[in-house]
Parts: C-alpha cells; structure tokens; sequence
C-alpha cells in the first residue's frame, strides 16, 4: 500500500508493506508491523492535525465575517439615522416654504386684490 503523506511534511511516499518477505518472515516481521502501525498512526496524526489546522481557519474566517457584518450593521444604522435627519429637516423646509408662501399671500396678494376691490380695477390672477 502506497500512501502519500501531507506535502508539507515531507513530500515523499510512504511505502507500508502488508506481509514480510518469505525470506524474511522471522524476527523481521515483528518490525515490520510495528513499522506499519508507526506509519499508520503518523498518518493518522497527520490527518489530525490537519483537520484542526482547517477548522481553526474556518472559525477565523467565520469570526472575522461576524466582525465584518456588525460593522456592516452599526454603518447602515448610522445612515438610516442621518438619512431620517435629512428626511425630517426637509420636510420642516417644505412647513416653512408653505408658511412663506401662506405669508406672502396674505400680505401682498391679498392687499392687492383688496386695492383692485376698492378702485374698481379688474383682478389680478394668482
């Protein structure tokens, strides 16, 4: 069995043998099993290790994403209030236009047509 461990670890092949030699099938394959289990659990830390280095990345991202949207979520907070500032100031803006508007006609136009009224001269169109 061929397996290939992390590159980043060594970059080589790990040849793991199943069954000894009949040549050597004394002492050697006592070795030769502890070799493999040895391999099998370096695999296995391996793996491990690499699968806690990939979740600790995404809970990083994750955290960094949550971070991101609270400030995301304090900045169109902020906008919406400056935006009803706005929203609020133009509308007392559109109350004092019409209050001008109201003013002016009470002062002059209607004095006028009063005047019209009293001299006999024909109305003037508002």
């Amino acid at each position: 069995m061929r397996a290939q461990t992390n590159s980043a670890n060594s970059g080589a092949d790990t040849v793991v043998p199943f069954a000894p030699a009949f040549e050597n099938a004394g002492s050697d394959s006592s070795d030769q099993l502890d070799r493999a289990g040895q391999t099998i659990l370096q695999m296995l830390h391996n793996a491990a290790n690499l699968a806690d280095a990939n979740s600790q990345h995404a809970l990083d991202m994750a955290q960094k994403l949550a971070h991101q949207l609270r400030a995301a979520e304090a900045r169109i907070a902020e906008l919406e209030a400056e935006g009803q500032g706005y929203q609020d100031r133009a509308e007392r803006a559109e109350q004092w236009l019409h209050r001008v508007y109201a003013e002016i006609q009470d002062r002059f136009l209607k004095k006028d047509e009063q005047r019209a009224a009293v001299s006999g001269a024909p109305r003037r169109k508002a």
